[in-house]
């Protein structure tokens, strides 16, 4: 029997195409063929719509034994996995319940060793903060062969969502991708990054998991001399069902995260690049 794994997704004018052309046909059983030797695949899942995957990322999630995922990767993308593949939750951040960095490791390597293919299936791109090397290394040492599939990341996914250019050449002729996240509170050996320094950045800034943060890189940016009314745009949900673009300023980003609820997954874009009459999604303007 055969299954077109797009029968599983909903219908939208990309996934018809495919479907039409039937690129995606895959045997409908519950064991693959013995693999003499297993592989790992690194995928970007992208920022959560599944029409925005890669067809390469499709195809190495249909063909996958075992997939180990990210908590942002959406419930739909998991549906062009095959019958019989063993899905696996790397749990949620700050609840108690993630996986650690090296029980992951681990488990790819056990899994590919025994000639499995494996995916690692993270939100985004896997080269934007997604830990990517810690889990390549631990490949290279093991002589597991692996490959690396990139994805869209999540500064993409929200400057469309928002209607801006990151690098609109009148306002940004660079941007930096920042991470929010302080991984030398957990690992002194990694270095301290000093928000304040990018206040001169001559560019638009992007930052990745700062909500939780916001208080200290705006703060940060603010002591560097960034003035208290450059425009900040949080959006939370790009690509997903149910988005949400705040428009505010450095000097109001830690009121509007608390007032707003804001939470992950949640881009949050500082500079002139930001700065518009109005801001829209899917025809409806959203609120200054």
């Amino acid at each position: 029997m055969t299954l077109c794994l797009l029968d599983t997704v909903p219908q939208t004018p990309i996934t018809k195409m495919l479907h039409e052309g039937e690129i995606l046909n895959i045997q409908n059983q519950e064991k693959t063929p013995p693999n003499p030797s297993g592989k790992v695949y690194l995928v970007g899942a992208g920022p959560g719509d599944p029409e925005l995957l890669t067809y390469k990322a499709v195809k190495c999630i249909a063909a996958a034994d075992l997939i180990l995922y990210d908590y942002l990767v959406d419930e739909q993308t998991l549906k062009f996995a095959r019958s019989g593949a063993e899905l696996v939750s790397l749990g949620v951040p700050h609840t108690g319940r993630k996986i650690k960095q090296t029980e992951v490791n681990r488990r790819m390597v056990e899994a590919a060793s025994r000639g499995r293919i494996v995916v690692r299936l993270k939100g985004g791109d896997p080269h934007i903060f997604g830990r990517l090397k810690e889990e390549t290394l631990a490949l290279k040492k093991a002589g597991i062969a692996y490959e690396v599939v990139p994805g869209i990341t999540a500064a993409s996914a929200a400057a469309q969502c928002a209607d801006i250019s990151l690098t609109d050449r009148h306002h940004a002729s660079a941007v930096a991708l920042i991470t929010g996240h302080l991984s030398h509170e957990h690992d002194p050996s990694l270095p301290v990054l000093d928000f304040e320094q990018f206040a001169a950045f001559p560019g638009t800034l992007v930052f990745y998991m700062g909500v939780v943060t916001v208080e200290l890189w705006s703060k940060s940016l603010l002591r560097g001399g960034m003035c208290a009314e450059t425009p900040v745009l949080f959006v939370q949900n790009a690509a997903r069902s149910d988005p949400k673009i705040i428009p505010t300023t450095l000097g109001n980003a830690t009121a509007t995260v608390e007032r707003e609820h804001l939470q992950s997954p949640c881009i949050v874009v500082v500079g002139q690049v930001c700065c518009k009459n109005d801001f829209k999604h899917n025809g409806y303007c959203l609120r200054k």
